[in-house]
């Protein structure tokens, strides 16, 4: 999987250059786009909300930083009760501002157009269960469809919270078991029957279908969707 991110201190190391910080964030985002152009998914968007989520922080830690290197006492606030202080600026900050004022908009433009694509290839992934489903959907399997090809992967959710899609991908725990080739003798049905033979651990299993005629990158795209699916079904279900 090509490397596509900044490491996680770039805005001020190794130098606080704005004209070099622009570059790097413009890199980044072009990147960026052109996975979202080939249908990628993950693990691009959660670098684009990590990164967007550490620019708040230092900013956050720079306004602190500000306020505590206040000069002389100007008075009070009426409202509040604190005290104000003549500013004392340290170029550096300023800096940091301009980066970060750069920064923000050009990632939270890719994190909006990367969010937008997950709604649009989730909208285009059929989604159903197989057979009756039992009462209790913790466990069971999930049957991704490309072609004539369906992967089967045993599905655990452990603990159900948030519907975030982040949850989904942190919580859905899987693991590769086997793929079939389908056809008129092998259908879903059939796979679900032959699942329950030959894994007596799970005699009542749920089972989820997915397809997409999309092409989907497998494990960039149709499984993190799978994933966020069958999360918000179980969740809807409990």
């Amino acid at each position: 999987m090509e490397y596509t991110g900044l490491p996680k201190d770039w805005a001020f190391r190794p130098a606080l250059d704005a004209e070099l910080k622009r570059y790097l964030v413009l890199a980044y985002v072009q990147r960026i786009g052109g996975r979202f152009a080939e249908h990628k998914l993950y693990p691009y968007l959660d670098e684009l909300q990590v990164q967007v989520d550490e620019l708040a922080r230092l900013r956050s830690e720079k306004d602190l930083l500000e306020r505590s290197l206040g000069g002389d006492l100007l008075g009070f606030d009426a409202q509040t009760g604190r005290s104000m202080h003549e500013a004392l600026r340290d170029p550096r900050l300023d800096v940091i501002d301009e980066i970060i004022g750069h920064a923000l908009p050009h990632l939270n433009e890719a994190l909006t157009q990367g969010t937008g694509l997950r709604e649009e290839l989730s909208a285009r992934i059929r989604f159903a269960p197989v057979g009756v489903l039992p009462l209790l959907l913790q466990e069971g399997w999930l049957l991704l469809r490309t072609g004539t090809e369906a992967r089967v992967y045993q599905y655990a959710v452990p603990f159900l919270r948030s519907p975030d899609v982040h949850h989904a991908l942190l919580h859905v725990r899987t693991r590769y078991v086997t793929s079939y080739s389908m056809g008129i003798t092998c259908t879903f049905e059939h796979m679900k029957r032959d699942l329950i033979r030959l894994h007596s651990s799970l005699p009542n299993p749920a089972v989820f279908a997915f397809e997409s005629e999309l092409g989907l990158p497998h494990i960039e795209t149709f499984m993190p969707l799978a994933k966020q699916l069958v999360y918000e079904e179980i969740r809807a279900r409990s």
